[in-house]
């Protein structure tokens, strides 16, 4: 195996994992609260975390902005930069955890009118938010230590953070709600101290692995490097803006169509999440290893790896195609027993089949364009492809429904990949000798 492919796979292997394993945290508390009695605290739950996800999905640029700025400082071996991008992406993180924490009442407010909860979903749903929102510094600083790991070329610490973070979560939980019966309460206290915890390891993991060297006061608060950090990060967050638009619209115009449809929808859907894990993992290392190349002004290793991250998606793409292709129903009643939803599935099936081939190009490119922080192109094709999208509903559903609405979604994952591979070569660009 090749040098370039075991970087690959170093990075990207640890990467998938965590991506697995990170939706363990909030499937623990169902689980634990599913046997509380009630249908309303697992509903409750579901509200609360639907909650927490709109917030911090928001702010997923800590982790993608960290991570381009340090791959870079890494192979320009500039342990300094390194450093300073990590307090500074950390002290960023605590600040906006800190402004949630203050405006935590309207935004509960605001939040739970959108998901328009009631009665006593809505009210134990705010207790869970009012003491996980706590947690809130914890998670957005842990959103930067990710990225930092990744830049750093090791996102096995990031696999292992997560894995701690789980684990507490099962053992503090567990006790709080059925040996000192706190209920709902406790699996909000479980949790925050799962994420509190994992910030800690988090950090104990890069005092102890990584080379951390003093940053001089002037250059940690330096305005061009905090504008540098803001510029990345504000590109990366109205991109992020423009695809929570594209999703909630998705899944609003489901619901338009039934209670059937949106369920179908939501399960198709899934397949489209199973196949991200595994891309998202080779986009890590996209970022990491451009970003790396990048920084060590290493023209030949960016164009090698970028074609070889290439020859893996294509390998991925088509095998989770023809996974989809033959094991469709199999798929399917694993993910419900509902057999209505399952009839009516098979009716749009073969849209979700073909998400692979055309997503998989959209999420490599990012991670290169992350690696290589060139994030305006990231939100132009966002736009265009969120334009695309738009303008086809409006065309298509009227008069074809739920398939028109597929065509629509298909079309905007293919544009954002296509304006990316357009703008291609500005990456190598990045490179002046």
């Amino acid at each position: 195996m090749s040098s370039i492919n075991r970087a690959i796979l170093s990075i990207s292997i640890p990467a998938i994992v965590t991506n697995i394993t990170t939706p363990l945290l909030g499937l623990m508390d169902v689980a634990i609260v599913g046997h509380m009695g009630s249908p309303v605290f697992i509903a409750a739950i579901a509200v609360g975390g639907n909650m927490f996800n709109m917030l911090y999905w928001l702010f997923g640029f800590l982790r993608m902005g960290t991570s381009g700025i340090t791959s870079q400082r890494f192979g320009a071996k500039d342990d300094i930069g390194a450093t300073s991008t990590l307090y500074r992406a950390l002290i960023i993180g605590v600040a906006v955890g800190l402004s949630m924490i203050l405006l935590s009442r309207p935004i509960s407010g605001l939040i739970l009118s959108i998901i328009d909860a009631e009665g006593e979903t809505r009210y134990f749903a705010l207790q869970y938010f009012d003491i996980l929102v706590f947690g809130a510094p914890a998670v957005l600083a842990g959103y930067a230590l990710t990225g930092w790991f990744v830049g750093m070329q090791n996102s096995k610490a990031a696999m292992w953070v997560s894995f701690f973070i789980d684990v507490t979560n099962i053992v503090m939980s567990l006790p709080l709600v059925y040996l000192f019966d706190l209920g709902l309460k406790g699996v909000a206290i479980g949790t925050l101290t799962a994420q509190w915890g994992g910030l800690a390891f988090g950090l104990l993991w890069v005092n102890h692995k990584f080379k951390i060297v003093n940053v001089p006061f002037q250059l940690l608060v330096s305005w061009r490097e905090f504008k540098r950090f803001f510029s990345i990060n504000l590109d990366i967050f109205l991109r992020t803006v423009c695809l929570v638009a594209v999703t909630m619209w998705f899944t609003r115009a489901g619901a338009e169509q039934g209670t059937v449809m949106l369920a179908v929808n939501t399960l198709l859907m899934q397949f489209f999440m199973m196949f991200s894990y595994f891309m998202d993992g080779f986009a890590f290392a996209a970022e990491a290893l451009c970003g790396r190349y990048i920084g060590e002004k290493s023209r030949q290793q960016l164009i090698l790896t970028i074609k070889m991250l290439f020859k893996w998606g294509v390998f991925i793409a088509i095998g989770f195609t023809c996974l989809y292709a033959v094991g469709g129903d199999g798929l399917m009643r694993i993910l419900s027993s509902e057999v209505s939803v399952v009839t009516v599935a098979h009716d749009y099936y073969w849209w979700a089949v073909t998400l692979p081939l055309v997503g998989f190009a959209t999420f490599l490119w990012d991670g290169v364009y992350i690696g290589a922080t060139l994030t305006r192109f990231m939100l132009l094709s966002m736009l265009m492809a969120a334009i695309v999208f738009f303008v086809l509903y409006y065309v298509l559903f009227g008069t074809l429904g739920n398939h028109g609405l597929w065509i629509a979604f298909l079309c905007y994952l293919a544009m954002r990949g296509i304006v990316l591979t357009v703008a291609s070569g500005r990456v190598v660009g990045t490179i002046r000798n």
